[in-house]
């Protein structure tokens, strides 16, 4: 299928691994020319040559900066100063008791994950509102409206993460810019493998039915009962930012497995 995204230039944040490395993936398949973003240079530069040998009429790029820092933004501004899609995908997590949590931590996740794409969708929308065409869209996820109690300071800016999509898609009334957040349900990244291990190693549960086990007794809501994989997340977040998606603005558009119930 043809999303007419080729020769339209993304900007995708956390992208050398996991959901953010298959939205580049995905992206780069569709002839889109791909910006990949990091905080080490030799991850950016793997992953940018591993897209060009994968897709090489594509010109991916990449730019090593923690975009929590306002100095790492305004390098990124400098050297990629207009893009056709921002997809803000960077953001950490971690699962924590809620009376463990200090201050510090509170203000790392709302910088992280909410001020971090605010500071770029401010500074990339007024091009795209000027050119007529453009998408932003936020990586949320389930936790967003569905919190499972497992990580409150996460889920709080999941939750952010949708009002200010939602915020942000009432300046681009009446043109061809969207704004969108999408909420994958619990997805096998390198972080989740790694969360897995942390909860399963010293179990009497075997390694090829942690997975399982999990959405058993931890996602039991989910219909697909299965985690779902990068490159899911990828192929939608690629329609989403293509231009054949231009029927919807600040909408939540969740991906979730059927997690979340749905109210009729």
């Amino acid at each position: 299928m043809d999303l007419h995204l080729t020769n339209k230039v993304a900007l995708i944040t956390g992208s050398t691994k996991g959901i953010g490395k298959a939205i580049a993936i995905e992206m780069a398949r569709e002839g889109t020319d791909v910006v990949i973003n990091g905080r080490k240079q030799p991850e950016v530069d793997t992953i940018v040559n591993e897209i060009k040998q994968q897709f090489p009429k594509t010109n991916p790029q990449g730019i090593a900066a923690d975009l929590a820092v306002k100095a790492d933004r305004e390098k990124l501004f400098t050297e990629v100063s207009k893009v056709d899609i921002l997809v803000n995908n960077m953001g950490i997590f971690q699962p924590m008791e809620y009376f463990d949590i200090d201050d510090a931590t509170w203000e790392k996740f709302f910088q992280v994950n909410v001020l971090a794409g605010n500071a770029l969708a401010k500074f990339y929308l007024p091009q795209m509102l000027k050119q007529d065409f453009g998408r932003i869209i936020f990586i949320a996820s389930e936790e967003a409206i569905m919190p499972s109690g497992e990580m409150p300071q996460y889920s709080m800016t999941k939750s952010m993460n949708l009002s200010l999509a939602k915020s942000l898609s009432k300046l681009t009334v009446d043109t061809h810019v969207t704004i969108n957040t999408i909420m994958p349900g619990s997805t096998l990244t390198e972080g989740v493998q790694k969360m897995l291990k942390e909860m399963y190693q010293n179990s009497d549960v075997p390694e090829e039915k942690w997975e399982k086990d999990f959405m058993k007794h931890h996602r039991s809501r989910s219909q697909i009962q299965r985690l779902i994989r990068p490159e899911e997340i990828g192929r939608f977040t690629a329609f989403v930012a293509s231009p054949d998606s231009s029927s919807f603005s600040g909408e939540a558009l969740r991906v979730d497995g059927g997690l979340v119930p749905t109210i009729f």
